[in-house]
């Protein structure tokens, strides 16, 4: 199937993001959809979802929904589904996740297929080690047909660290490019 066909079939990309709490997982989906705007969220009746602002910063009202929908006004062509990050809920986020890329992977109409799954792993100091649920994730989750991308985010926080370093062992820029890995 040519590539124009398949985009008159799936008039919206459907994309279940996964990462850890601070993963980045909003400022790529911001950045992918050329924003800086939060997201429209609509639940599986298509109703959109109420925000109450607290901080300066947007929460869902209610639980926490993988099976809802965020859309952004500045690209509609991109459904993206929300997994909290298997540390919020242990097991039974896990299994959230597991039902949901099953559901969507058996889906008869195209467009309410998941298409793909980005996978956020921040790669700041803090964060370096992989967590169990990401572990058990690769291990143990079938994505069916369903492609897996991994997307190492936060290395930025790394270039501070490195050059703090670099900087306290007062080496020249030359010196410190010639050590550089």
């Amino acid at each position: 199937m040519e590539p124009s066909e398949i985009k008159k079939k799936i008039v919206r990309f459907r994309i279940l993001i996964i990462g850890r709490a601070n993963a980045g997982k909003t400022t790529i989906l911001q950045r992918v959809c050329n924003t800086r705007e939060n997201p429209e969220i609509y639940n599986s009746r298509g109703e959109k979802v109420r925000l109450v602002k607290l901080a300066g910063r947007c929460y869902q009202r209610g639980e926490h929904d993988i099976n809802n929908e965020m859309v952004f006004r500045s690209n509609p062509g991109f459904i993206f589904h929300d997994s909290r990050g298997f540390e919020a809920g242990g097991e039974s986020e896990f299994d959230k996740v597991k039902e949901f890329i099953a559901d969507r992977s058996k889906e008869t109409k195209l467009t309410n297929r998941l298409h793909v799954i980005w996978f956020c792993i921040p790669m700041s100091e803090a964060n370096r080690a992989f967590t169990e649920g990401e572990k058990k994730f690769f291990s143990q989750c079938d994505t069916g047909s369903i492609p897996v991308i991994v997307l190492f985010t936060k290395f930025d926080a790394l270039y501070d660290t490195a050059y703090a370093k670099l900087k306290s062992r007062k080496l020249s820029i030359q010196e410190a490019a010639e050590q550089a890995p």
